[in-house]
């Protein structure tokens, strides 16, 4: 850590302050290595009166009172302003992450969607009535907020990922604790200011920047914590879920994929190849649902692989700011370290590459974490390359004969994030879809998704559900109501 940041960017119960200890962080871009930033770097008591910030607020504030329609204003305004600033955000989205500006402008709209969305469904929402068969009984159920909310976030999709959590715990009425990644901390930095320009009150929500390793118990081990959402590495959530446990506290985690992607000989060649190459690449491979595992019919593979090649050649990886970029690089020189010694293992695995695998040795990437996109083919289960996230531009081919063994490759992970099938036949793309245990599941698409629809994972990949209306009641509670209205003696004992 170095450098002295002069603007505070811990915020908690409406005050912006530096961190307690004086701790700073470096915040380095990752296309040349440069400094962008000097922010704080919090101590796990910056990290409880975060907390308690937000458990004042929840109990001795007037917000969890408001009405829906007041909730629902305000995720427009947020929405409103983020539409103002969107070039600013995504150029710092973009310094922060290396991925291309077209990318972080995307991950703005999509930002925007998402508050959209949550102010339209909180607005509507309603009582319940419950039909008992007796005209002197009222049976309603009502939705009150979870309380105090800690949502932690991952690097790859800072903004985005840090407002699945925020939009519908704000729609509830909740109060929150938002920790950024440390390494990508700035869009959502900008974020928080701009909620509280739309009116957000002081405690409501809290920011906390920070290594997990210092803050995460603080945030995570609390009886004053309601609800936690956690967005990143399995080890991590199991060990959230573990200190939680004891608080009973409720934990939804989403804990990424090894995600496949199903060709059939008779699906769309080039609509297929074209699909492979973004579903993996896209970003550098740093998605949770990147088709990470291309499992492609046997009588197609070896044209198909090789079709690929070229066209993951062909792409044009640089710096994020420069327009002629179509990927940027990994997010650190540590990351660009792990993901190459994935490639090394899977070859003494027994695995084939076909391109890529190798940092680029030209001097304009020098000072960069690039990786170029990498193919290893005859690939199979037993690898560890295909068993774990890679989290980087590498794809694996895996070859089938028939449907039942396409499924078989399919489910045979650890993870059950999303999967694609790619296939002409619709009853054929129904059945395996259906057979699929993954969260989302795209039939001649991949990796797109909607702000209306659950978004989550089966296995190790998590529980609970971000987006739709599960979205949001994952920050509710729901209370049964009975009134009776011609109260009487029940006689149930004798007097």
């Amino acid at each position: 850590m170095s450098g002295t940041n002069p603007d505070p960017i811990l915020c908690i119960d409406g005050t912006w302050r530096h961190a307690s200890d004086g701790g700073t962080r470096d915040i380095i871009n990752p296309a040349d290595g440069s400094v962008v930033a000097v922010v704080d770097e919090a101590s796990a008591d910056d990290g409880r009166a975060a907390i308690a910030a937000g458990r004042g607020a929840f109990d001795e504030s007037s917000w969890r009172d408001t009405t829906v329609a007041e909730r629902s204003a305000l995720l427009d305004r947020i929405a409103d302003l983020l539409l103002r600033d969107r070039d600013e955000i995504a150029r710092a989205e973009t310094l922060d992450t290396g991925k291309t500006l077209r990318e972080s402008h995307i991950d703005i709209d999509d930002v925007v969607s998402v508050f959209r969305y949550y102010a339209k469904l909180v607005a509507v929402e309603s009582d319940r009535l419950v039909d008992v068969g007796d005209p002197t009984i009222v049976s309603r159920v009502v939705h009150e907020p979870v309380g105090v909310c800690v949502l932690i976030a991952p690097w790859n999709y800072p903004l985005l990922q840090i407002v699945w959590k925020i939009a519908p715990a704000l729609a509830a009425g909740c109060t929150m604790v938002a920790k950024p990644s440390e390494v990508t901390p700035l869009s959502t930095i900008a974020l928080i200011r701009l909620a509280e320009e739309a009116g957000v009150p002081p405690g409501v929500l809290n920011l906390i920047q920070g290594s997990g390793a210092v803050i995460g118990d603080a945030l995570t081990d609390s009886p004053d914590v309601d609800m936690i959402s956690f967005t990143g590495g399995a080890s991590t959530g199991a060990h959230i879920a573990a200190v939680a446990a004891p608080h009973v506290t409720r934990v939804a985690l989403e804990l990424g994929g090894k995600n496949p992607h199903i060709v059939f000989a008779d699906a769309d060649r080039d609509a297929a190849l074209d699909a492979v190459i973004t579903g993996v690449f896209l970003h550098s491979g740093q998605v949770c649902s990147s088709g990470t595992r291309l499992i492609i019919e046997e009588s197609i593979a070896d044209e198909f692989v090789a079709a690929l090649v070229p066209r993951a050649q062909a792409i044009r990886f640089g710096d994020g700011l420069d327009d002629a970029s179509e990927t940027g690089p990994l997010v650190s020189q540590s990351h660009r370290d792990k993901v190459e010694g994935y490639v090394a293992l899977g070859i003494s695995e027994g695995a084939t590459l076909v391109t890529g695998g190798e940092r680029p040795a030209d001097d304009e990437f020098a000072k960069g974490s690039y990786f170029p996109p990498t193919i290893l083919d005859n690939c199979d289960r037993s690898m560890r390359v295909v068993q774990e996230e890679t989290f980087g531009p590498i794809l694996t081919v895996e070859r089938f004969a028939s449907e039942r063994e396409a499924i078989e490759l399919g489910n045979d992970t650890s993870y059950g994030l999303a999967a694609g099938v790619r296939t002409a036949d619709t009853a054929r793309a129904e059945r395996v879809a259906r057979a699929l245990r993954h969260g989302t599941v795209w039939i001649n698409d991949f990796g797109v998704y909607t702000a209306a629809a659950e978004w989550g994972g089966f296995g190790k990949s998590g529980n609970g559900r971000e987006l739709g209306p599960t979205g949001l009641a994952e920050y509710q509670e729901a209370k049964h109501i009975w009134t009776n209205t011609a109260p009487k003696e029940v006689g149930w004992f004798t007097a």
